[in-house]
């Protein structure tokens, strides 16, 4: 196996890693309105995720920093051609980590409710947003190869003669990248998450959170299977000619299913289905790199277009110092975080949160610094 293939398939896991993580992370935020009743069960619900968001987080900047260091021409091509789907997932990754943070600076409940509002909204939209985006890599983009000193695009047949001197470009514009395939994409991601945020809400918590978690998690992880099958075999049919996308393709119709069956009443098995959910994740993930490969961005307009893993990747040198750092440093980071998540491994409860906290609003004086004693 060369290391640029080794590369895209360590990009894969970075996003598997984070999609699972921040899955349930998206879903705790898209469920905040709906499982919490009163001020002291909206911060259980946050409580839940409090100890975990943040380093979740990391994962999206390493999957980002990977596919700048390993894959140089893609991070341009698909930054460059999708800045503004991207712009606005990073704005309202920015909305959450202020609410997230801020809530309870001021101890009001108006001040908490706020920003919990805020916090909906963007768990609601970075889902959306992100499966549009990871739809597009399977359907294939308006992307072609333009010469850079003349700006002419070049012909198909002369694309490997042209590379020294021409780019791979996205030429479609914004809405090129809204079709009825991404639209779906966009709606399946967020059932997804939606269902995996009722599943881990429904695992960490007791009481009455628990109960609405589990009543919203059956019919929810319902609603996942069907728009996530609906996705996958489009996809499958409509833009893969890879037969191997099959196998997680398989994997991860299977997974769904279990999670859905799982979170019904009648078979309820709050970690089991959790764990179904989160392999039917990673086969979701694993089965848009299958359909991509052996492209990191194909070309709706030519396959001749499309950017290869072999052309975008980085030099064998790079790739090399980049395998052996990773070797040594992601073990530990996997450690870290299985070990976090058996630290704060309890479930939460009513009795384990306070709302006293945070600054008096009226005690808070306008232009004055804490720094100046």
């Amino acid at each position: 196996m060369s290391l640029s293939i080794l590369w895209f398939i360590l990009v894969a896991v970075l996003w598997t890693v984070y999609l699972i993580l921040e899955g349930f992370d998206f879903g705790v935020g898209m469920l905040l309105p709906f499982v919490a009743k009163g001020d002291r069960e909206r911060t259980l619900t946050v409580r839940t995720i409090g100890p975990h968001w943040d380093g979740n987080e990391v994962w999206l900047l390493t999957a980002g920093g990977a596919t700048f260091a390993a894959f140089p021409e893609w991070y341009a091509t698909m930054f460059s051609g999708m800045y503004i789907p991207l712009f606005l997932i990073l704005a309202c990754l920015i909305v959450r980590v202020m609410a997230l943070e801020w809530r309870s600076k001021i101890a009001t409940k108006r001040w908490r409710h706020a920003w919990d509002w805020a916090h909906t909204v963007s768990a609601w939209l970075v889902p959306l947003l992100l499966g549009v985006a990871f739809a597009n890599f399977v359907q294939g983009m308006r992307i072609e190869v333009v010469d850079v000193a003349t700006g002419t695009i070049v012909d198909p047949t002369l694309v490997n003669q042209s590379l020294a001197t021409a780019t791979h470009q996205l030429t479609g514009g914004f809405f090129s990248l809204l079709t009825p395939y991404t639209i779906l994409g966009g709606l399946a991601v967020l059932a997804i998450s939606l269902a995996h945020g009722a599943q881990f809400l429904a695992l960490k918590t007791t009481g009455e959170v628990r109960e609405r978690a589990n009543a919203i998690a059956a019919p929810a992880s319902i609603g996942a299977t069907v728009l996530a099958a609906a996705w996958l075999v489009w996809g499958q049919f409509a833009y893969t000619t890879n037969v191997l996308a099959w196998i997680p393709l398989v994997v991860a119709a299977l997974a769904i299913i279990a999670s859905a069956a799982l979170s019904q009443a009648s078979l309820r098995r709050e970690g089991w289905s959790f764990t179904a959910s989160s392999v039917a994740i990673a086969g979701a993930v694993a089965w848009v790199f299958a359909s991509m490969a052996p492209a990191v961005q194909k070309s709706s307009i030519n396959p001749a277009y499309s950017l290869t893993i072999d052309q975008a990747s980085s030099t064998s040198a790079t790739l090399g110092v980049m395998t052996i750092v990773a070797a040594c440093l992601v073990p530990v980071v996997l450690a870290y975080v299985l070990w976090s998540y058996w630290v704060f491994s309890a479930r939460v409860g009513s009795e384990d949160v306070s709302i006293k906290t945070g600054l008096l609003m009226k005690k808070i004086r306008v232009g004055e610094s804490f720094l100046a004693g």
